[in-house]
């Protein structure tokens, strides 16, 4: 039976790759030039057109009455668009959103969702009609102004684009994913666009700043504030690629008595509110905003989200940039002018770009239907001048379609007019013979006659032909002026606050005071508060406490390792200390066989003195040994058998050096080079060993150590002139009383 199914030599063998190479090209086309990407000339994807048109059929013109969506939904899938009704009446639902939308080009009636992200009603509840946006963009539809095209079923016509009295693709700007390619396109203001259009006009070389005097950037339909960066803004408007910094705006207000709190009035485009509450909400459950104590939404008609500061003394400033990083209260829109030139070819076009090719298609919508109103007027004059003819041999006239067979060829014969002519006068109706109509028609026909001449002088002339369409972006503009609703521009812009990063990322941990334990093993916990009693500490077994040190949350530790290299870690992700810890080679990227030399607060302030176990050292600034990746930062040059011994502090004018073999050397600070990264120079000489402690100390202080019983010893600088020397030498042995351990005692850094 299955054999049956396919009948002999129905068989046709294909090459697998080809055939999936044509049909997925044919689906990539299909996707790109009737789907995804608007045209440049109208600003308009398919769907969006067939709605328009769909709609002016039925009549829904602005000043006309509403109709049900799903009427208009229906006309749509069933004679231009042949896909889902949920996907037309989403399109639809978007051209009427005024947060969605800069210039709504549908008048929705009913619930057409919010901002908050809530959907529209159904299809059956909600109606719509076109505004005055749309109107503009269909006006001349019927004037032979742009080609018709067979609809899918090839019962009925189409419009292959829209005549585009309205700059739609800059004015509401576009969004799609294609097959291989996007586009992205933010919205602008009208007022803007139509200024840089007659500019583009009058000066044709005009570059793209010369654009941007008048187009000052996305202004965008739920308002907020753009980062001003004026050459990342000529960078993406020349190329058409490019992305902008979007800020929610805010203000503060005052409760009395101290106290205040930020209030929210317009958030980024795109940006669903309620999800922005949810996101700040968990992120103030999860202690990762404490600055902040409550959020609020109190939003009606407008926006206006409350947000509570932890006190009177936070930041305001800080409370808001630690947001703007954490949460979509700052977004990044991005430009990509990916759309069809000619509506043919896909194409990544700059503003100008953009602009030229809607103004040609503007003058080619002028000529068109200034051609199609010429042909109009050569009928209606041909026919008025069979009128005339008509009323100057009216009894003549009448004898002839009395008397004659063929009246209509007994006409064109005796007074040589045309066919045309001479149905015209057939078909005049007997009341037309008054008196007052052949001077109606008269004065017609001169009208028209000078009608004639205007457009005739409008075709021969570009100039003209620029001059007008000028004059109609002119009018536009004045339709929407700065200072109505619809016109004044909502986006502003502000420069970004100039804070330091490490008081943002500060503002978003909670400070508490912990103790930082390092073990011999190179094992880092963090203890809640400021201890010093660590004698219940456990460590594993073989293990032992190797240094501790008070720190905040807020702050950074540098790790310093026998390879020369300093990482970074910051307090607040230490692991507490109901266990062990963790070792810090797994926190950073530490080389096998590397060991902890140092780990201290990080201040950025301070210089420090390295050293390796042959005594070449340098002195760095501290935060030039500041890390950003887990790989960390090579500083301290060494090569087997020697690696990275000591870090102490640089604070001070002198330097003590004692070695293994128990000879001390004190020198001037100024003689150690500060450098960056490097060997660094010889701080000590010796026949054998190498270093066993360093510290840097102030002369008019002098130099102290501490013995093994915990005692304090200081000496004057004159006191220790017999081991004063300069960088290199040898040393002698120490005075007595210094510690057999050879070590100044411990340091805090």
């Amino acid at each position: 039976m299955g054999k049956d199914l396919i009948p002999a030599g129905g068989v046709e063998p294909i090459n697998l790759r080809e055939a999936l190479e044509e049909r997925y090209l044919a689906y990539a086309l299909s996707t790109i030039m009737h789907r995804a990407l608007p045209d440049v000339r109208d600003g308009l994807k398919p769907v969006h057109r067939r709605l328009l048109y769909a709609m002016r059929l039925l009549k829904l013109d602005p000043g006309a009455g509403f109709k049900k969506c799903a009427r208009v939904v229906g006309d749509v899938m069933g004679k231009y668009h042949p896909h889902g009704d949920q996907a037309i009446y989403d399109a639809l639902v978007r051209l009427a959103q005024d947060f969605a939308v800069r210039y709504p080009m549908v008048d929705g009636q009913g619930n057409f969702g919010n901002i908050d992200g809530d959907s529209a009603a159904a299809m059956r509840y909600t109606e719509a009609r076109l505004t005055d946006i749309a109107a503009r963009t269909l006006d001349g539809l019927d004037e032979d102004a742009v080609d018709f095209r067979e609809t899918y079923d090839g019962l009925d016509k189409e419009p292959v684009v829209l005549p585009g009295g309205f700059p739609n693709l800059l004015a509401n700007g576009a969004a799609g994913i294609a097959v291989g390619m996007a586009t992205s396109i933010p919205p602008h203001n009208i007022g803007e666009i139509c200024a840089a259009a007659q500019h583009l006009i009058k000066n044709p070389d005009a570059d793209t700043p010369d654009l941007l005097q008048f187009i000052l950037g996305p202004d965008f339909p739920t308002g907020g504030l753009l980062v001003r960066n004026d050459a990342a803004l000529l960078e993406a408007y020349e190329t058409g690629r490019g992305s902008f910094r979007v800020r929610a705006r805010w203000e503060i207000e005052d409760l009395g008595r101290g106290t205040w709190q930020v209030v929210v009035t317009e958030i980024p485009y795109q940006v669903q509110k309620s999800r922005l509450i949810e996101k700040i909400a968990e992120l103030l459950q999860a202690r990762k905003l404490p600055l902040l104590d409550d959020i609020r939404d109190e939003s009606a008609e407008d926006v206006r989200v409350v947000l509570v500061p932890r006190s009177k003394n936070v930041d305001a400033t800080l409370l808001m940039e630690s947001l703007f990083k954490l949460t979509d209260l700052e977004n990044r829109f991005s430009l990509n002018m990916n759309v069809l030139s000619g509506g043919v070819v896909p194409k990544v076009m700059g503003v100008k770009q953009v602009l030229r090719e809607w103004l040609d298609h503007r003058k080619e919508v002028l000529v068109r239907r200034s051609s199609h109103r010429l042909a109009q007027i050569e009928h209606r004059l041909e026919v008025l001048g069979g009128y005339l003819i008509a009323y100057l041999n009216l009894d003549e006239v009448i004898r002839i379609i009395r008397e004659e067979d063929n009246a209509k060829t007994s006409l064109m014969a005796a007074f040589d007019l045309s066919e045309v002519q001479a149905d015209a006068i057939l078909n005049m109706r007997l009341r037309s013979l008054r008196k007052l109509e052949e001077l109606e028609i008269r004065k017609e026909h001169d009208k028209l006659t000078k009608e004639r001449e205007g457009l005739l002088a409008l075709l021969g002339s570009e100039a003209r032909q620029w001059t007008r369409i000028s004059k109609q972006i002119a009018d536009l503009a004045k339709a929407y002026p700065a200072d109505s609703e619809l016109g004044k521009r909502r986006t502003d812009f502000a420069d970004a606050v100039d804070r330091d990063l490490s008081d943002i990322h500060q503002a978003m941990i909670e400070k508490e005071p912990i103790t930082v334990v390092v073990s011999e093993k190179g094992w880092i916990r963090a203890l809640k508060g400021h201890q010093s009693d660590l004698t219940t500490v456990s460590f594993k077994q073989g293990d032992a406490l190797k240094l501790h040190l008070h720190a905040e949350t807020t702050d950074k530790l540098l790790v310093f390792s026998t390879s020369g290299k300093f990482f970074t870690l910051g307090a607040d992700k230490l692991p507490g200390g109901r266990g062990h810890g963790e070792p810090i080679r797994l926190m950073v990227d530490m080389e096998e066989g590397s060991d902890v030399v140092e780990v201290f607060v990080h201040k950025p302030d301070r210089r420090l003195l390295v050293s390796s176990t042959e005594a070449r050292g340098f002195v760095v600034k501290e935060e030039d040994v500041v890390a950003n990746t887990r790989k960390g930062k090579q500083v301290l040059n060494v090569s087997a058998p020697h690696e990275a011994a000591l870090c102490v502090a640089a604070e001070g004018d002198h330097v003590a050096i004692i070695g293994r073999n128990r000879k001390l050397l004190v020198f001037p600070l100024a003689q150690i080079s500060e450098m960056t990264r490097g060997r660094g120079v010889r701080l000590q000489r010796y026949r054998d060993g190498g270093v066993s402690d360093i510290t840097v100390f102030a002369a008019e202080e002098g130099l102290t150590w501490i013995d093994s019983s915990g005692r304090s010893f200081t000496r004057k600088l004159d006191e220790l002139t017999d081991w004063r020397g300069d960088r290199a030498q040898a040393g002698r042995l120490p005075p007595n009383g210094f510690p057999r351990t050879n070590k100044f005692g411990r340091r805090t850094l």
